[in-house]
């Protein structure tokens, strides 16, 4: 027993420092040698790399797409991002960057997650089956195939001595002698059938290991694609996410630049829409309902009244740029902006805070204020009633037009989740501001409170709209966006569904009047406004007429 532990601690040590063993060196050739020396490095190569790369995972292991996200901490960053926004004005710099930056972090992180599932099913999981699996296989046949041929050594080296022992004992001739040898040669005959066992044990290991050897060989380019796969996955990777960042970076630049006014606005003074006073765009368009607010509006009554969030959510910034854009230079192509609502609603509330002066006036802020600071309903809504006698005709004309589609939106409230209130807070700010005075830091200081009180007017003006402002009132006061009829009348909608009225490309013959015209042949104006311009107000632009010459006998809606 002492003697067979000594061999097989010799054997050990005689074991290179490269895997290499005398128990198997024996059975391969040079070739299969060096692929042999390679087995222990691969095995820890691919359990190292593994898990490493385990490591750098960002999101739940084994998780699907929309487990993986939720837990990535780009879309941490998105939510925070998309919290943040909501508090700041969505039409302000910091707000649209913010807004573009939450959707992109969640693109990114949409981007990581198809990755990392990419990378776990593709070199993971591949590494792991190697390095677990493969590998460990063929070194457990090489360990097995070292046993047999230590054993096989052994059991000769036994077999040899009992044969010497026998031939020893035949010389010694009879008596017990002769038991002797005859009890020696059974056991040659049974060690020798022992090693002729061992030995087909020993050949058919061998054969196993061999195979194991050659199919190694044969699968270390294989092995090699997982790290070159991985680098791949990398690469497509980082393109995604740069094209995503470069598509989004290019328009926040352009978003954000101070780029030059449209042609279309700074060619003529009558096509002056946006941040041009409101008499000097009525004036120049010969209209009485600024063209913003009446394409809005009708476009808003077509497709967008039962919106959820409509004024509150904030539209892409890219999207309102261009409707903006088509408002003043083409207002015949706004049917491609039906479909969001946002957008149009966010061209609205644009129109309004880019005026020079707010719809509600400077001269009649303060008149405003007082009103508001009434307590007794009756008295307030009194008050009202006399702030709005004394706002200018047209001023007047476009905020009745403009209450009285909010007191529809509101009746929508219970789809669209607009009451007054919340109509008032997020479109007040926009209807009514104080002057600037420079160095006045006590109206600063103010601003807060006059906002509240801001919110509360418009909010009463909303709630008394029929009060405030009697009679029913054609939306389609141009005839611009769809023939003219009792279904755009304020009072045909109660109990209705919306309006199908959108704007069309072209104006019949006749129809100039109906942009904004004479009232005195009756026109539609005249149920929002008495006649109040010369009839020199009334031509219509250049520019827009040649956009809409006359070519059909009757108006043709969009929809």
């Amino acid at each position: 027993m002492m003697k067979r532990q000594l061999h097989r601690m010799r054997q050990l040590a005689q074991t290179g420092s490269l895997g290499r063993t005398p128990e198997t060196a024996e059975f391969l050739g040079e070739d299969l040698q060096q692929v042999e020396q390679r087995l222990e490095p691969a095995k820890r190569a691919a359990h190292n790399v593994h898990k490493r790369l385990q490591a750098c995972l960002q999101g739940q292991s084994g998780a699907d797409m929309d487990k993986r996200v939720k837990k990535l901490p780009l879309m941490a960053l998105s939510t925070t991002m998309a919290e943040s926004f909501k508090e700041l004005d969505p039409d302000s710099s910091m707000g649209k960057a913010l807004e573009m930056s939450c959707a992109i972090q969640n693109q990114l992180a949409r981007i990581l997650a198809e990755f990392e599932m990419t990378l776990e099913r593709d070199v993971l999981q591949p590494l792991s089956r190697l390095s677990e699996e493969d590998l460990p296989a063929i070194l457990k046949h090489k360990k097995s195939l070292q046993k047999l041929v230590s054993d096989w050594n052994t059991l000769k080296s036994r077999l040899t001595q009992a044969a010497k022992n026998s031939g020893c004992g035949q010389g010694l001739g009879g008596g017990a002698g002769g038991y002797s040898h005859t009890a020696t040669a059974t056991k040659v005959e049974t060690l020798k059938e022992e090693e002729e066992e061992l030995k087909r044990k020993v050949e058919q290991c061998k054969d196993e290991y061999l195979a194991d050897l050659y199919h190694f060989a044969t699968k270390e380019d294989t092995y090699a694609n997982y790290f070159i796969h991985l680098m791949e996955i990398q690469a497509d990777y980082h393109r995604k996410s740069l094209s995503s960042l470069d598509t989004a970076l290019a328009e926040l630049r352009e978003n954000h630049s101070q780029a030059d006014p449209s042609p279309s606005m700074t060619a003529a003074p009558f096509f002056g829409v946006y941040g041009v006073s409101l008499a000097t765009h009525l004036q120049d368009l010969g209209r009485d309902i600024a063209l913003p607010i009446e394409a809005c509006v009708m476009m808003l009554l077509s497709e967008g009244m039962k919106e959820e969030g409509l004024f509150r959510l904030a539209a892409g910034a890219s999207v309102l740029k261009r409707l903006k854009q088509t408002m003043a230079s083409d207002p015949c192509s706004l049917q491609e902006f039906c479909s969001d609502p946002h957008a149009v609603a966010g061209a609205l509330k644009s129109y309004l805070r880019e005026l020079p002066e707010p719809l509600m006036t400077f001269d009649l802020y303060d008149d405003w204020m007082r009103a508001a600071s009434l307590k007794e309903p009756g008295a307030r809504l009194e008050a009202l009633q006399q702030v709005c006698s004394r706002l200018p005709q047209e001023n007047l004309s476009n905020l009745r037009y403009l209450m009285k589609f909010l007191a529809r939106l509101a009746e929508e409230q219970e789809v669209n989740k607009m009451t007054p209130s919340n109509i008032a807070i997020v479109l007040g700010p926009n209807l009514l501001w104080p002057p600037e005075k420079e160095g006045d830091q006590a109206q600063l200081d103010a601003a807060s409170v006059s906002s509240i009180q801001v919110v509360g007017v418009v909010e009463a003006l909303i709630q008394n709209a029929d009060t405030l402002f009697p009679g029913d009132i054609n939306f389609n006061v141009s005839g611009l966006f769809s023939a003219p009829g009792p279904q755009d009348k304020v009072s045909s909608y109660q109990g209705k569904g919306r309006v199908r009225g959108v704007p069309q490309t072209r104006l019949p013959q006749g129809q100039w009047e109906s942009l904004g015209g004479s009232h005195s042949s009756g026109g539609h104006g005249s149920e929002n406004q008495a006649p109040s311009a010369s009839p020199a107000h009334h031509a219509a632009p250049p520019g827009l007429q040649h956009a809409l010459l006359p070519s059909r006998p009757s108006p043709a809606p969009w929809l």
